[in-house]
């Protein structure tokens, strides 16, 4: 079993899963979409995810501002969350992402991307981060 976490964008989710220790998230795939409304597609590819990696557990990552109010972003994503919820049947747990887009975006920089290339791998190393940090809170 494998926890799953996920990054929830305009018209992205990055997805990442753990191994089966719950030690480290490997980054899976971005899931795209056109339009920011139309989940059902992005839904069924997370379905399907899930079966593959036989997922338990899902990390959604919640965009908080910094001073650790919510905004649009946050009740869209917690929309998302209870559509999951309900889809799956699987515990979804919000994970405070805050800066991860900003870490995925150095990490990619240093790691030699160029600007114009990031951006498709920016989702998916950020839902790596939310996976990471979630793991290593449960450790401790």
């Amino acid at each position: 079993m494998r926890i799953m976490g996920l990054d929830f964008g305009s018209k992205t989710v990055g997805v990442a899963v753990s191994d089966e220790l719950f030690i480290t998230a490997q980054g899976v795939e971005i899931i795209r979409r056109k339009e920011e409304n139309k989940l059902r597609r992005t839904l069924a590819r997370i379905e399907e995810l899930i079966e593959t990696y036989e997922v338990e557990e899902i990390v959604l990552g919640l965009p908080k501002n910094m001073n650790a109010s919510e905004g649009i972003r946050a009740e869209l994503t917690r929309e998302f969350c209870e559509k999951l919820e309900r889809r799956t049947g699987l515990p979804v747990t919000l994970w405070d992402e805050r800066l991860t887009t900003v870490e995925a975006g150095k990490i990619l920089m240093e790691s030699g991307v160029r600007r114009e290339e990031r951006k498709e791998y920016v989702d998916k190393i950020a839902a790596v981060l939310i996976l990471q940090n979630y793991l290593d809170s449960r450790r401790q």
